[in-house]
């Protein structure tokens, strides 16, 4: 077939595909479109030697068929996509022939230039209030994917690595399931080759040794419900694909053969057809229930298999039943049972469910990453590359958090404020610490307190973008040790000290007994530098140990600890006691500003009556 041909058809395709609702001028603006595309494209090739017209032809066939998509601008700025980047042709020729609206599509998805941080910052930067943006990037990305062979391999791996880290989590979060299942295997392909063609080798056997059980199992299962809703119910089998394996692999350190459930049985009922059948007036949650209620009767159910999404839909607004039976042959098998309006929810959530819902949820996180080019990298893996889970405040509103998050990420996503103050939480009515980890419909509360702050440790307590980016912004203006402390002897302000420089410059501070330093003077002895001005500072802890070894007695303890916390004033934070043969031991952890404070409480304790010897660990 010659080039022309093969160009025609295309055009041929997409003016067949748009939708039946558009007029004449509609169709007649959106050729008008094509034209331009066509005569700014016409020298250019792809690098598998056909004409580039083919691809923003077939962008915008994605655009109507598979983006859902029925709007007149997303469709002339899919075919005009790259004629600002590739062609003469500027921004303001697109918006003095197709008008603003067009003419801000394409400048949205028109690289800045060929930093990737830049390029991502600039996408994200440009939705505003609109989606189209997004779905319009991610029907170019798709496609590119598709034709991704005809690239050198190191080219191949780029786009894949681009793909898998922010293209694919980003269809995601629109709820674009197939969109984003495609890109995640696309890139998947090009990135592992070998563990690809691999597991689409496994996961091919395991589908014909598993057919016959399977196909005979969902046959019978079929037919039990069938006896009450007469075939409006529709059945077939699910298998995963490569990347969600190789993932669950990841995840459980586990190999190919010990992943368990390679495939589900999806039962998908329509409303309409089900309230015929059974000539009573239904709800879809009555249907799915039903349906399970039948199942579930006739067959053993797996104990604590039912999860219920349609009470709890996941974050993309996917909304079905799922639970296991154990079928005739001894093996367990995986249903979800849903509508098809649900199952077009989990397909197209953005494009079915409404865009404004979705803006709502992505607006406020697009805009923070995009403002800061630093932390825009982590922060996409952060907010996009995490599954969702959803959590509930007191008052049952919906919180939703990345998979893995914990109360301190909720306190922040509540209000930074609550974060900031984050004391401790009642998960589902008890008591936890703020960096406990929640689980799919937890009920949280927080507890602040003002003279509660974050901490170096929360960094490792939290999961979602705005909360490492407040906790990193109230460190960062903390005041910082112009020094270097031995994590031997443990330096504190008031104690002899004596300081070495490195070949940095950098000064690091020992104890005057402490065996390392005794060691360097005696091997550097030239990089000995004197310290004077490591002194106390009200900002800045040190945490201490010490043993408190005692005759026990009545009320013995609660001296000790009222010694540190009121007559010092200082936090404790761990406490473990030891009683043999009237011989108490106590190990104390809490912190001090200097080594004279630490003196001053140790000899407070000293004084305690019953109080033998107090030693710092």
């Amino acid at each position: 077939m010659d080039f022309d041909t093969m160009v025609q058809q295309s055009h041929d395709e997409l003016f067949r595909a748009l939708p039946a609702s558009f007029g004449k001028q509609e169709v007649e603006f959106i050729e008008k479109a094509y034209l331009l595309a066509e005569e700014a494209h016409r020298p250019q090739k792809r690098n598998s030697g056909l004409p580039y017209i083919l691809h923003p032809l077939a962008v915008a066939l994605v655009v109507v068929t598979e983006m859902r998509q029925k709007d007149v601008s997303i469709i002339c700025a899919a075919l005009l996509h790259d004629v600002v980047e590739d062609t003469p042709y500027t921004i303001e020729d697109i918006n003095d022939r197709f008008g603003e609206d067009v003419a801000f599509l394409v400048g949205a998805v028109t690289k800045p230039n060929k930093a990737q941080v830049d390029n991502f910052q600039h996408i994200l930067g440009s939705v505003h209030d609109d989606i189209r943006v997004l779905i319009l990037k991610l029907s170019d990305r798709l496609h590119n994917m598709r034709t991704l062979a005809g690239l050198r391999p190191q080219k191949q791996w780029k786009i894949a690595s681009e793909t898998q880290f922010f293209f694919a989590p980003l269809a995601g979060r629109l709820g674009l399931y197939n969109v984003k299942s495609e890109l995640e295997n696309l890139a998947f392909k090009f990135l592992n080759p070998s563990e690809y063609d691999f597991l689409v080798k496994a996961l091919e056997d395991d589908r014909e040794r598993t057919r016959n059980s399977v196909e005979s199992f969902m046959k019978d299962a079929s037919e039990t419900v069938g006896r009450e809703f007469n075939g409006a119910v529709q059945w077939d089998i699910r298998y995963r694909k490569p990347f969600s394996i190789w993932r669950e692999m990841q995840e459980r350190s586990c190999d190919f053969y010990h992943v368990p459930f390679k495939h589900y049985i999806r039962a998908v009922f329509n409303i309409h057809e089900a309230e015929a059948a059974t000539g009573q007036e239904l709800n879809e949650q009555y249907v799915v229930l039903r349906i399970y209620s039948l199942l579930a009767g006739a067959y053993r159910e797996q104990t604590g298999s039912f999860v219920n999404y349609m009470a709890q839909p996941k974050a993309n607004g996917y909304r079905s039943v799922h639970f296991r039976l154990l079928n005739p042959f001894g093996g367990i098998e995986e249903f979800h049972i849903g509508s098809d309006s649900m199952r077009e929810q989990s397909y197209f959530g953005c494009v079915v469910e409404g865009k404004e819902q979705w803006l709502k949820r992505l607006t406020t996180v697009l805009k923070e990453l995009s403002e800061d080019r630093e932390t825009l990298m982590p922060g996409i893996h952060d907010s996009l590359y995490n599954e969702d889970i959803v959590v509930y405040t007191l008052d049952s509103k919906p919180v939703t958090l990345p998979k893995g998050a914990t109360a301190l990420d909720f306190a922040y996503a509540i209000h930074t404020a609550v974060g900031m103050h984050a004391k401790y939480a009642r998960i589902n009515g008890r008591l936890a610490s703020v960096k406990s980890g929640l689980k799919r419909g937890d009920c949280v509360e927080i507890v602040t307190d003002e003279n509660i702050h974050p901490k170096n440790d929360w960094l490792d307590a939290v999961v979602s973008y705005k909360a490492r980016k407040n906790i990193q912004a109230f460190l960062k203006r903390q005041p910082k040790l112009k020094y270097t402390l031995c994590p031997h002897c443990n330096p504190m302000p008031g104690s002899e000290i004596i300081g070495f420089s490195d070949a940095q410059g950098s000064i690091i501070i020992h104890t005057r007994n402490c065996p390392h330093a005794i060691r360097m003077a005696s091997e550097k002895g030239h990089t000995i530098v004197a310290v004077d001005d490591f002194t106390p500072d009200d900002s800045i802890l040190y945490p201490v140990r010490i043993q408190v070894v005692c005759v026990d007695r009545y009320h013995l303890l609660s001296d000790i600890i009222e010694c540190i916390t009121e007559g010092r004033k200082l936090s404790m934070t761990s406490l473990s006691t030891s009683n043999q043969d009237e011989v108490v031991t106590c190990d104390i952890s809490f912190s001090v500003h200097s080594a004279t404070e630490l003196s001053d409480t140790i000899s407070l304790i000293t004084s305690i009556k019953g109080v033998e010897e107090v030693r710092r660990v």
